[in-house]
């Protein structure tokens, strides 16, 4: 953004606006604005497009609103381009957006990419476990409870039964259907006590079975165990390889294939399960399954796998048996997956200690704040490692309330309240650098609109502020609009080269819109304007005279004779309207030496001053220094004829020594208490001249506010009195 063209009407007061800011100048452009001029609705207008948003005229809201800002290519700006810095804005905190300052990129891609990696393998692992299966539950939360205490510790529990998996030969419980078993319903109903009756009978009876067995053996051999090693016989090409095997107690019968292995198993199983006596047991359990219909899936599940019976009287350790079948049938990945996880948290451990040791721009801006900004208290985050590595969004602050060497840890609303306005707005200002920061970081070029975010500070702050606005404006990302009200802050703005005196404007309001005119007399107006046009410039002439006043007063006293002289010329004395302008020539070359002289040095003071103020009437908008002097100067004067002139008291009047236009207005409210209009109107002198007149060279804001039309106005008023 070379150039920002502006261009309003009807927006939150503003009535009109039209500027351009050339920014190959300066990339700062600072505005002075008296208060209630333009400056909040400036701000107000931006922070509205920034948010989206067609700016409105609050107060007026029939009012056709318009509202341009483009660049030099005539391109609006874009929402995003836009940051409004408020004097304060207690909502506005750390987000998740600054929060990204902690991250270290290099670190969170590795970290991310080791944590993708190693989510891929656990997918994986997942959809294999729920193939062989065949659950919909969520199989982490059912691992982590089978092997831990909790359900929420997945790659613990996996490591926990390493051993014991790769001890395994077989999986004789692989092929179970876990949702269909470990059905909550249907064990639920052999949980019973009378179901638990059944059971026992059942085992024992099916023990004693398994005892007569002619291939089974309690414990070691039974029915799984034997189609399992049918399957794997197989699978492995021992029968297509031509090789036999012969049963103990089978005689001399060799088996051939995998199909005359499981005969002879089924046969076997089924003497056992159908048992008259074993088969009465198991009705009587199934006629209690069956009373309980959502306990029938179950039931019939069971009665497919009746040799699953026996486990049931300890499910945990069933549990525990099915899950280490389901690894041991998916074994590869299942080491595949706890080698990764191994070796990823020996990273991830290396990783974190990096992050935590890493200095990064959170710290940069904490460190910039601490050194240069006066608080009461420290700031530390509480999860650094988290968000630096983005697997946290947002960042936890630790507040360190820090008093006569002792600190307390405070939470954010207790430190806000025993802040004072200063330290709460240096703790807002905190969050503006965090924005700032973050968009420097992402290369976002920015227009900032500065809104008196130094008002109420004290001077170390508010350096601290002016310093910063500096840092701002030699990165080339940002513009910056510095708008206040406060004269000291603008001159130090300029002074210290932020803003050029040619990117320096001073707003002035009237009832047609807002002007904005090239700054004047930021610096010391009396020596390098005034001073300098002295003897050329009547208006100017005139308006130095406070100035001449003031520096006699700092250098010789109250006592001296020139002060008196010019003290009569801002008051209607009895000397005043003689004084001409070879006696100010003469207290002018005393002051400063020289022997320059007025060009009619009989001509008296009072009568330029009535000269120059209806010049003054004339003049056309603008910041008026000297016009605004001259009107203060003149109205004063006008005043006080009129007030004499209808009190007609002599001896009050030149017994007056110090304060004289308020006890003239005190004596004619008192003497004419029923000419209101008129009181009115004094009242009004008396509240906005004094500190018009009475300036000096280091202080001349109050003029600044003042409005050059309240003058012109007030000075035709006072003239319509006579």
């Amino acid at each position: 953004m070379q150039k920002l063209k502006i261009d309003l009407e009807n927006c939150y007061g503003i009535k009109k606006l039209n500027v351009e800011f050339d920014f190959t100048k300066c990339q700062v452009a600072a505005v002075y604005a008296p208060n209630g001029a333009m400056k909040s609705s400036l701000a107000n207008t931006f922070q509205a497009l920034a948010d989206g948003k067609q700016p409105i005229d609050r107060f007026f809201p029939d009012r056709v609103t318009a509202c341009s800002v483009v660049d030099e290519s005539g391109a609006a700006i874009k929402p995003e381009e836009i940051l409004v810095v408020r004097p304060y804005d207690e909502s506005f905190g750390h987000s998740a957006k600054t929060s990204a300052l902690l991250v270290n990129a290099t670190l969170r891609d590795e970290y991310e990419r080791l944590h993708a990696d190693l989510d891929a393998t656990k997918a994986e692992f997942l959809k294999a476990l729920k193939a062989t299966s065949g659950s919909k539950r969520d199989l982490e939360a059912e691992i982590s409870s089978t092997f831990t205490p909790t359900n929420d510790q997945f790659y613990a529990a996996l490591a926990r039964v390493k051993d014991e998996v790769a001890s395994l030969t077989e999986t004789p419980f692989s092929s179970v259907e876990y949702d269909k078993l470990f059905d909550e319903r249907g064990l639920s109903v052999l949980n019973q006590e009378y179901s638990k009756d059944i059971i026992a009978d059942y085992i024992k009876k099916y023990n004693e079975l398994i005892d007569a067995s002619t291939y089974f053996k309690r414990g070691t051999f039974n029915y799984f165990n034997a189609g399992q090693i049918a399957k794997s016989l197989s699978d492995n090409g021992f029968f297509k390889a031509d090789h036999t095997i012969m049963l103990k107690g089978g005689g001399d019968v060799q088996i051939k294939t995998e199909q005359e292995l499981k005969e002879i198993i089924q046969k076997e199983r089924d003497v056992i399960t159908n048992d008259p006596a074993l088969r009465k047991k198991y009705e009587q359990l199934a006629a209690l399954l069956e009373k309980n219909a959502d306990a029938r899936k179950f039931e019939a599940y069971l009665s497919d796998h009746e040799d699953l019976l026996p486990y049931l009287t300890n499910i945990a350790a069933l549990k525990d048996l099915v899950w280490k079948s389901y690894f041991k049938a998916n074994e590869d990945v299942y080491l595949r997956l706890l080698d990764q996880r191994q070796s990823t948290e020996k990273r991830r451990l290396e990783i974190e200690a990096a992050a935590a040791s890493e200095r990064t721009q959170w710290q940069e801006v904490i460190d910039i704040f601490n050194d240069r900004f006066s608080v009461p208290f420290k700031l530390a985050p509480k999860n650094l490692i988290a968000v630096a590595l983005a697997k946290e969004p947002m960042l936890a602050l630790d507040f360190r309330f820090e008093d006569a060497g002792e600190s307390v840890s405070v939470n954010r609303a207790d430190l806000i309240a025993g802040l004072s306005t200063g330290e709460r707005k240096a703790f807002y200002l905190l969050n503006v650098l965090f924005e700032i920061e973050l968009r420097r970081k992402l290369g976002a070029p920015t227009l900032v609109i500065v809104d008196d975010v130094a008002d109420s500070f004290d001077y170390k702050n508010k350096y601290a502020i002016v310093q910063y606005l500096g840092d701002i404006a030699e990165d080339g990302l940002f513009r910056q609009i510095i708008l206040t009200h406060n004269f000291d802050f603008f001159r130090t703005v300029n002074s210290r080269g932020i803003a050029s005196y040619s990117c320096c404007f001073m707003a002035s309001k009237s009832s047609a819109g807002v002007t904005l005119y090239p700054a004047q007399g930021i610096n010391n107006i009396f020596v390098n304007d005034w001073k300098l046009n002295f003897f050329v410039d009547e208006k100017k002439r005139v308006a130095s005279i406070p100035f001449m006043r003031n520096l006699i007063e700092f250098t010789s006293g109250d006592n001296d004779p020139n002060f008196a002289k010019l003290t009569d010329l801002l008051h209607v004395k009895q000397g005043s309207a003689a004084i001409t302008h070879g006696d100010l020539d003469a207290i002018y070359n005393q002051l400063f030496g020289g022997d320059a002289a007025h060009s009619n040095p009989a001509k008296t003071v009072f009568q330029s001053i009535d000269e120059s103020a209806a010049a003054c009437i004339a003049a056309a908008e603008g910041a008026n220094f000297e016009n605004k002097i001259v009107l203060a100067i003149a109205v004063r004067l006008a005043a006080e004829r009129y007030m004499i002139a209808k009190i007609a008291d002599p001896t009050f009047t030149n017994a007056i020594s110090s304060n004289q236009t308020s006890r003239l207005v005190r004596k004619f409210k008192k003497e004419f208490p029923t000419e209101t209009a008129g009181i009115k109107v004094l009242e009004r002198v008396a509240l906005m001249t004094p500190e018009n007149i009475h300036l000096n060279s280091f202080m001349y804001e109050p003029i600044l506010d003042m409005s050059d039309e309240h003058l012109r106005r007030l000075y035709q008023d006072v003239i319509a009195l006579q």
